[in-house]
């Protein structure tokens, strides 16, 4: 789909310059109303383009939603990039349309035109874009709203091509022109009637610069010819689980086949090439080794319209094992009450599938994947692990235990001794800390008393409930050379507990 050069816009762009020309020479009143109708008819062409681009937007649309992949999801994605682009300069050139307008005293009710009162003012335009620097801006925003039309268009040989259909640019500055820059070129002593349209065409060359670009996308993700859009590899293996000196037989399948023989398609199984007939490429191999075996296909594919190649991989898991059974536990051999032990269970000779994993003494047990599981006990003893397959049944006892006792500390880990006052009285509580712990569990801190003891004064207590509380937090912000902190009955708590456990005491020295 291509919008080709209108000789409507052609002649409006005429017009433009030949208007241009003649206001060197007199303002009459037809001249500026010729400005007017230019201008209206400049936005009317907007129109006409904006409709347009909404149909190559939605074309686009349609075809990515028919062809879903990477690829074609990537050029509409740059499609809208294009259509903000867009929008976002002809929204910073209406506004200065606005301005303009305001300070040319505002619509002028006697016209239907939207001219200003003060349409023939040319110290408006050359104040606003010229002393107040707005041209060199407005010249800044042109260069930069055009290279980020040319930056979504990665490929340089396209790109190249595109940069002659990427109207919106910074004209140079003719040779016998007087003006020593672009802005006074476009602007200097211009009356508000003739930067209208120049504005208004800056807006029609950015949305024209987005027609070429839509345009492109809409021919990359299919628009022009039929393109292959989604592969997959299917493997067919005449076994799934092997017996040691097996062989490993399968069928690889390209699931998008194309019978144009032109179509280039080339298979390959863990880096080795394979032959293709009537789309069928056959893969056979005898392992070493026992336990799981990966086979990996990998297809390219040559579109002969385009010259584009898609990749398309596809992966297959089998087992090599003989007659037997184990299980162990990933960890250690026990199990800890109030945390997922995980096991991993193998059964060479048995499809995982066969497989059925049960536990006595368990409070639940539960599959994360094909051999591994998760294991959760609530009561010390013993816990059996029973696997079975047919008339195969092996078992595994494991010791149950609840977690190991924490240790007490401080919050910046001090257990007891010698402290200074200033890291006694930065205490913010204490923590009780699984040390040599590989399970991923937390215990918490229930109770405890902290006493602070000075010389020739009474003991201070502290009774606390939790980590930590404002109380206990007090005594210790007091803490002066020679007091000592007494924290005993201290208790905690881990996961599984009935009851909080004792957990000892610390005592420390503020030297």
């Amino acid at each position: 789909m291509s919008i080709p050069k209108e000789p409507r816009q052609l002649m409006i762009n005429l017009m433009y310059l030949v208007l241009t020309a003649m206001l060197a020479l007199n303002v009459s009143a037809e001249i500026i109303n010729a400005f007017y109708a230019l201008n209206k008819g400049m936005k009317s062409s907007n129109e006409i383009v904006d409709k347009s681009n909404t149909m190559i937007k939605n074309a686009i649309d349609k075809q990515v939603e028919a062809y879903k992949n990477a690829n074609n999801q990537a050029f509409q994605s740059k499609a809208v990039e294009a259509i903000n682009i867009s929008k976002e300069f002809a929204n910073y050139v209406n506004s200065m349309v606005t301005e303009l307008t305001t300070r040319a005293g505002g619509i002028d009710p006697h016209h239907t035109d939207g001219r200003p009162v003060r349409y023939k003012d040319k110290d408006v335009p050359t104040n606003f874009f010229i002393n107040e620097k707005k041209g060199e801006e407005l010249e800044k925003k042109i260069a930069e709203t055009r290279q980020k039309f040319l930056a979504l268009v990665t490929d340089p040989t396209k790109r190249k091509e595109l940069e002659a259909q990427i109207a919106l640019k910074v004209d140079e500055i003719p040779s016998d022109s007087k003006a020593t820059n672009w802005t006074d070129l476009k602007f200097k002593q211009m009356p508000v009637a003739a930067v209208m349209p120049t504005l208004t065409k800056f807006v029609s060359d950015a949305k024209t610069s987005e027609t070429a670009l839509l345009n492109y996308f809409f021919n990359e993700v299919g628009g022009k010819e039929i393109k292959f859009d989604q592969f997959k590899v299917a493997i067919a293996p005449k076994k799934a689980y092997l017996i040691r000196g097996d062989k490993f037989e399968a069928d690889v399948y390209l699931a998008a086949y194309s019978s144009n023989p032109g179509t280039d398609v080339s298979i390959s199984v863990n880096g080795s090439g394979l032959g293709m007939k009537d789309g069928v490429a056959h893969y056979e191999t005898t392992p070493s080794g026992l336990g799981k075996q990966t086979v990996k296909a990998t297809a390219n594919i040559r579109n002969p319209l385009t010259g584009q190649t898609t990749t398309a991989q596809g992966e297959f898991e089998y087992e090599v094992g003989e007659k037997s059974a184990t299980v162990s536990a990933e960890k250690m051999n026990v199990f800890y009450i109030g945390v997922d032990n995980p096991i991993a269970v193998s059964a060479a000779g048995v499809s995982s599938n066969e497989l059925k994993v049960n536990c006595t003494g368990c409070e639940s047990i539960n599959r994360v994947n094909d051999n591994n599981y998760n294991v959760r006990v609530n009561r010390p003893g013993e816990a059996i692990i029973t696997l079975s397959a047919g008339s195969m049944n092996v078992q595994k006892k494991f010791r149950v235990k609840p977690i190991p006792d924490p240790v007490a500390q401080t919050t910046s880990k001090k257990k007891g001794g010698v402290v200074n006052n200033g890291e006694m009285r930065a205490f913010n509580g204490l923590v009780a800390l699984l040390e040599n712990f590989d399970f991923d569990a937390r215990c918490s801190i229930q109770s405890y008393v902290c006493v602070r003891l000075q010389k020739r004064e009474d003991p201070q207590q502290a009774n606390v409930t939790g980590p930590t509380n404002p109380e206990v937090e007090r005594l210790c912000r007091s803490a002066n050379p020679g007091d000592q902190y007494q924290f005993f009955q201290i208790r905690g708590r881990c996961p599984g507990d009935v009851a909080a456990r004792d957990l000892g005491s610390m005592s420390f020295l503020v030297k």
